[in-house]
């Protein structure tokens, strides 16, 4: 049995975030039961194609699950319980908003249901810079959610940051960095912020004094350093974690597996090809068959595509590895061109091929160049 990772978008927020560029619409109880149905029946549809595979992680993102309600998730939960092969030991996440998973009754029902890692959208311990990005919670509400994750039985736990925030300094990112490392999480997210075009945030830029890329790679080396010290290791170019607490399921990401995503904006990289569900949430509600509305994205999974991927890890591309899986790539070139990268960016040596945390900052030039 070959493993899968399973994704299931919820597309739902209470209100969407000023940066945000993630696919998502305001819910309402009609249209989330609608959801709850659809995803249902499509997920028993598509069983019979999973029988070669067992399901070793299940991922809820969005939008924000935890509005979707614990009913509605345990439902989803259990009808992929019915119809495919799960894995004893699968890690299942769901995202959630502080606000909506401060009862510990609710986040019970969930972790009884199955869900054993919850990753919460703390972004900033400040309320006011929370507020400035359209934020609906406070600090205090991510600190609760915290405490009543823990009561209903999660031992895993993980808190997404932004650093570069609208009139955020380095002491502020200090700060919240600090708050976040009291709350004892197993794992931590720390993105730089993106200004997506089209966003709120773009039209409004220009009002707002934004952390430049040298302020931003600041507080990014800053934050490698501490969490470090605090024990948490960076894993990936924005993810640290205690030892074993790495999220399995974003890994497959940047490792090239398998997995199957369901929902609209949902990509998979299934039997070496890439396809993704439409932005369209009334054309997967309306489909008899949400499937036949999947774009092609082409073949997956080539020795490149491996190459990039895996230089978002701190671990990067294993020499043993990379020739058990591509033995005709041309890895002296490779070599050849990584002596060209400047010191201090990349570590070439008889393990592999990694960059530095000073290599993260430019890696998409750095990539590009041993790539081309």
């Amino acid at each position: 049995m070959r493993p899968l990772g399973l994704y299931l978008h919820i597309p739902f927020c209470k209100a969407k975030c000023i940066y945000c560029d993630f696919y998502s619409l305001p819910h309402s109880e009609e249209k989330m039961d609608a959801y709850t149905a659809t995803l249902q029946r499509d997920l028993m549809r598509w069983a019979d194609q999973a029988k070669g595979h067992t399901i070793d992680t299940i991922y809820f993102g969005g939008g924000t699950p935890s509005y979707l309600g614990a009913d509605r998730l345990c439902r989803i939960l259990e009808t992929v319980f019915a119809h495919y092969r799960v894995d004893k030991n699968a890690e299942i996440t769901t995202e959630a908003n502080p606000d909506s998973a401060r009862e510990v009754s609710a986040l019970r029902q969930l972790r009884e249901a199955g869900f054993n890692r919850i990753s919460l959208g703390m972004q900033s311990a400040s309320d006011d810079e929370l507020r400035l990005i359209g934020r609906v919670h406070t600090h205090k509400e991510t600190v609760e959610a915290v405490r009543a994750a823990r009561a209903a039985g999660f031992d895993n736990v993980s808190l997404d940051l932004i650093y570069g925030l609208p009139e955020q300094t380095m002491a502020h990112w200090r700060e919240s960095l600090q708050a976040a490392i009291a709350l004892r999480p197993e794992h931590l997210s720390c993105y730089g912020l993106k200004i997506e075009e089209g966003t709120p945030l773009d039209r409004k830029k220009d009002a707002l004094r934004i952390p430049d890329d040298d302020e931003q790679a600041e507080e990014y080396l800053a934050t490698v350093e501490l969490l470090e010290k605090e024990g948490y290791a960076q894993y990936e170019i924005s993810n640290f974690a205690r030892p074993g607490r790495e999220s399995r399921h974003n890994l497959k990401y940047w490792d090239g597996k398998e997995y199957l995503g369901v929902g609209p904006a949902a990509h998979s990289f299934v039997n070496g090809r890439r396809f993704f569900f439409p932005r369209d949430l009334a054309a997967f509600l309306q489909a008899d068959e949400p499937f036949s509305l999947c774009v092609d994205d082409g073949l997956g999974g080539g020795a490149q595509e491996y190459i990039l991927l895996r230089l978002r890890l701190t671990e990067g591309v294993l020499w043993e590895t990379l020739a058990a899986r591509f033995p005709d790539y041309d890895v002296c070139a490779l070599c050849e061109k990584a002596r060209r990268i400047p010191d201090g960016l990349l570590v070439s040596d008889m393990r592999g091929l990694r960059l530095t945390p000073q290599g993260f900052l430019v890696s998409n030039a750095v990539i590009a160049q041993l790539l081309l």
